[in-house]
């Protein structure tokens, strides 16, 4: 009888995939307590409707509900709202570390604003931009800028000393100095304050979709809710979650990605 000895390249790979088994082996036996308790009794049908019931939904909701272009719409949005966050957001975290003033005046404030519930103020933003896609996109743009400035902050005023003395001793001018030390050790820590910025875009995004009825997913949850139509306000809800996912591992593949590049 022969045995086969597991390889350490085999076991990398065991070692790999362990831990996303585990999770979505997790999350199946959650959902099936769910089931049970949900017809058991346990918890009113009326209020969560069975795990089964919203997986059986799902094909209803893309078909009749048009969710693949109402799924365009809100990327479009947050794609919208991330340009803007990010332009700005670099730009504004520069200008704090170039000028200590403004960051001694500006820096407390923005920290604040990161917790402030923003979302509230959208009867301001529908004033100014009417309902339309721009009170969407600025919502989420403002919502999500404060952790992209102070993460950029955070990421030039941390550049190593070494590194700037090494640039002062080649007699680099300070826009030199920039380009080539405190940017790109700045890098990786901006591309943290970016990722944050667009998951609260999207969060805010969809949210304020869901309040003024307009656009795109948050709208088909909005719809739905009016309808009663729990199963498939349940999905809706879900595929938002499963794009929020895919959303976070699609922007942390693109970080290492291009980290790596630098």
């Amino acid at each position: 009888m022969t045995m086969t000895a597991t390889t350490p390249t085999q076991r990398f790979r065991l070692s790999g995939a362990l831990p996303a088994l585990t999770g979505i082996g997790t999350l199946v036996a959650f959902f099936v307590l769910m089931e049970v308790f949900i017809r058991s009794g346990g918890l009113n049908r009326f209020i969560v409707p069975p795990p089964s019931e919203i997986i059986a939904s799902f094909p209803r909701i893309i078909v009749e509900e048009q969710v693949l272009h109402r799924f365009v719409l809100t990327l479009t949005e947050c794609l919208t709202a991330g340009v803007m966050l990010t332009v700005f957001g670099v730009s504004g975290g520069v200008l704090m570390h170039r000028f200590k003033l403004l960051q001694q005046a500006c820096e407390t404030w923005i920290a604040a604003l990161a917790s402030a519930p923003v979302v509230l103020c959208y009867p301001l933003f529908l004033v100014i931009f009417g309902r339309n896609a721009w009170t969407i996109i600025m919502m989420g743009f403002v919502s999500a800028l404060p952790p992209v400035i102070l993460k950029t902050l955070e990421g030039i005023s941390g550049t190593r000393k070494v590194l700037v003395n090494v640039g002062r001793s080649f007699n680099l001018t300070p826009t030199q100095q920039f380009w080539k030390i405190l940017f790109p050790a700045a890098l990786p820590t901006i591309f943290v304050g970016i990722r944050l910025g667009l998951i609260f875009a999207l969060i805010n995004v969809v949210g304020v979709e869901f309040l003024i009825n307009f656009g795109g997913l948050g709208q088909l949850i909005n719809e739905l809710a009016e309808r009663y139509d729990l199963a498939g306000t349940y999905a809706a809800i879900c595929f938002v979650v499963l794009v929020s996912v895919m959303f976070f591992m699609i922007l942390e593949k693109a970080e290492r990605w291009l980290t790596r590049a630098e």
